[in-house]
């Protein structure tokens, strides 16, 4: 038997093998890779060889924006800011039906734009939003439900930690151009969430009898701004040229540390265990990215991605049935894998396919990150699913029901990303990216 097929069913066999077994995702992608490499290279290379690779697939400047953003995103969490971009966001919907459902989205948006976490906005929005709902009549499920469909919001809308690990896999496009890339997508997503939300609210009565006045709205909007400003910091100082996007990373740190203080929100004692925190966090996106370089190698060393690739071909031709089949593999896999190892197995996988069609790298990376982030809403992995029911007081089975209609008007959208590029493309031509 030729050793790259040999080297495919053991890599393959093995993976499912260890995941079956219990282990973490990154354990089981590394022992699957070390395994197929020793049937490609002597032991002792192949030893060497795996090494190498992790240390090459990890030898990347923009990756060092991962830690800086997931401590400033941790920073920001501990740090006051949550309640203030909630009072604003609940001043913006003023008497929207199911006001504080759709501020719960927008907070997301809002925090998510911060931070760049998912689960970051599920736990702060949940869990302070979630009382007040509670206490004005609102069911748990919606207000679990509404607050697990909008959190991802915060991983397409930068900064974006998915967007930085897809630029290391993605060719030459810059970590600038997909934020810019990120940001309609992101938007879209929040809107299509609140169009269903205010729906389901309309329905159920609840409408909002907590008017805000003129000059409350604006004393929460001054206090939201040193917040919000942290956007305009990061985002402006790409686009000025004043920072790159992993300087971008420190600067957000300084910022949520200083903002943390001033809010007396943060104490010194405190920051031992936000670092340690923010430390664990990055040690498993690191791990995964220093493994999946060596699964990466595999995959090229024995043509893999062209040989799904031809087999795709040979079924259909059609560009408009490819990129379903594609989102279809990608949703079903987000069900049960993270984004990052997600984003690094199967972009070597389908990036050509999508190229060959037209597609632009930058589109492609969107859409791979924005069907990753349903999966982290999806059981039976979801961890912004899990997040969320967890700060919601409630279960998966109670909460899957209310969330269907969310599904529906999410993927409706991924099909707008898919099949319309300036929805991706827009923000990056108009700033100069492509």
């Amino acid at each position: 038997m030729d050793v790259a097929i040999t080297a495919t069913i053991v890599m393959v066999v093995a993976l499912v093998i260890i995941l079956l077994m219990g282990a973490p995702i990154a354990v089981a992608i590394g022992m699957s890779s070390a395994m197929a490499m020793v049937v490609i290279l002597p032991t002792n290379v192949a030893l060497v060889t795996c090494a190498q690779k992790m240390f090459t697939g990890l030898n990347s400047f923009p990756l060092l924006a991962i830690p800086f953003f997931v401590l400033a995103g941790n920073l920001m969490n501990n740090g006051g800011i949550a309640i203030r971009i909630i009072r604003l966001a609940e001043a913006l919907c003023g008497r929207l039906p199911g006001a504080l459902a759709e501020s719960n989205v927008l907070a997301n948006m809002f925090f998510g734009a911060i931070s760049g976490s998912g689960n970051a906005a599920a736990a702060a929005m949940g869990g302070t939003i979630g009382p007040i709902e509670a206490e004005r009549g609102y069911s748990k499920e919606f207000s679990a439900a509404v607050n697990i469909a909008s959190a991802p919001t915060g991983m397409l809308i930068p900064p974006s930690n998915a967007l930085i690990v897809f630029s290391t896999v993605g060719g030459s496009i810059s970590v600038a151009a997909l934020f810019m890339g990120g940001y309609i997508p992101g938007i879209l997503w929040g809107l299509a969430v609140m169009i269903v939300a205010g729906y389901m609210a309309k329905k159920r009565g609840y409408i909002n009898t907590n008017h805000v006045d003129a000059a409350t709205k604006v004393k929460y909007f001054v206090d939201a701004i040193p917040s919000l400003f942290l956007i305009v910091i990061i985002i402006g100082g790409i686009l000025s040229g004043i920072f790159t996007a992993t300087e971008a990373s420190g600067v957000a740190v300084a910022y949520a540390l200083i903002l943390g203080f001033i809010y007396k929100s943060i104490k010194a004692k405190d920051l031992p265990k936000i670092i340690l925190d923010s430390a664990r966090t990055t040690v498993i996106i690191v791990f995964l990215i220093g493994v999946s370089s060596i699964m990466s190698w595999i995959m090229a060393y024995t043509e893999i991605p062209t040989i799904i690739s031809n087999a795709m071909l040979t079924l259909t031709n059609s560009k408009v049935i490819t990129l379903l089949i594609i989102n279809v593999v990608l949703l079903f896999v987000g069900t049960f894998m993270d984004p990052t190892p997600a984003i690094l197995i199967f972009t070597p996988i389908f990036l050509p396919i999508c190229t060959g069609f037209g597609m632009s790298s930058l589109q492609f990376g969107i859409m791979i990150v924005y069907n990753l982030c349903i999966g982290a809403i999806t059981p039976p992995v979801g961890s912004v699913l899990f997040t969320g029911c967890k700060v919601g007081k409630v279960t998966i089975e109670q909460v899957i029901k209310t969330l269907l209609p969310f599904f529906v008007a999410i993927i409706l959208v991924l099909m707008i990303v898919t099949y319309v590029p300036a929805v991706s493309e827009f923000l990056p031509r108009l700033n100069g990216y492509i």
